[in-house]
């Protein structure tokens, strides 16, 4: 399967580089690339394009704007991977349905990485009818990772993730029905990158949570289980953003 797709991106240097990375992955067709969002907006009127790799701190229009132009167009709406330097919009990257989110600087293995999820995404929509909010529900809930434990890569499925702790070069990963957690010798920013912003959430300097494993929350922590975790303070603007769609 072929995915025709664009980049988008202010910065030569950046946009370069994604154009780059596409060009290099077998199942990606680069139809455009654009350096203002207002540009990309004029080229999708002319041509079929199914997946914008889409950078958001953009002037005029920025690239949140221009997903929530794109996200009225319903079904027949290119789906958007975010390429972005700031990791405070993954909640609206949720709210527009975006099949990722690469936080700069990314290399090549993490964007192969949301490629493929989005060739998967692709690949169901092509083999059913369902709708595309189903299917790719259905992707997620078959996603997993692996983490290297003591000596060797152990796979985790993300839907038994309730929390992670960060402790300098390593972090203890909390699942359910664990009494004590895994230990990985990797950084909390790093395994940020590889989780899905739509099901987990840094709160803290030191904690990312499963969002759908929150059992109670309060004006400055949430609670999972009998743990109580606190919202650090510059995190609380896009945790209130994850809440306010349930007010």
């Amino acid at each position: 399967m072929i995915i025709n797709c664009i980049a988008v991106d202010d910065e030569p240097l950046a946009l370069g580089l994604v154009c780059a990375f596409i060009e290099q992955t077998p199942f990606l067709n680069l139809i455009g690339r654009y350096s203002s969002a207002v540009e990309a907006l004029i080229g999708l009127q002319d041509q079929k394009v199914d997946l914008i790799f889409l950078d958001i701190q953009m002037p005029n229009l920025n690239g949140m704007e221009l997903a929530r132009v794109l996200d009225s167009r319903g079904a027949n709406k290119p789906r958007i991977i975010f390429t972005t330097a700031y990791n405070q919009f993954a909640i609206e990257g949720y709210r527009v349905d975006a099949l990722g989110y690469l936080l700069k600087p990314f290399n090549y293995e993490e964007f192969l990485h949301a490629s493929n999820k989005a060739l998967t995404y692709f690949e169901l929509v092509n083999r059913s009818n369902a709708p595309a909010t189903v299917v790719a529900a259905e992707q997620e809930e078959e996603e997993y990772l692996f983490l290297k434990i003591e000596y060797q890569l152990v796979r985790i499925a993300l839907n038994e993730i309730l929390y992670i702790e960060g402790l300098k070069d390593y972090v203890k990963i909390y699942l359910q029905d664990k009494e004590k957690p895994l230990l990985s010798l990797t950084s909390l920013k790093a395994l940020e990158e590889k989780l899905p912003s739509k099901r987990f959430m840094r709160v803290h300097r030191s904690f990312i949570v499963s969002l759908n494993k929150i059992n109670s929350i309060t004006r400055n922590a949430l609670q999972i289980g009998k743990v109580n975790i606190t919202v650090g303070d510059q995190y609380k603007e896009a945790f209130g953003g994850f809440l306010s769609k349930w007010n």
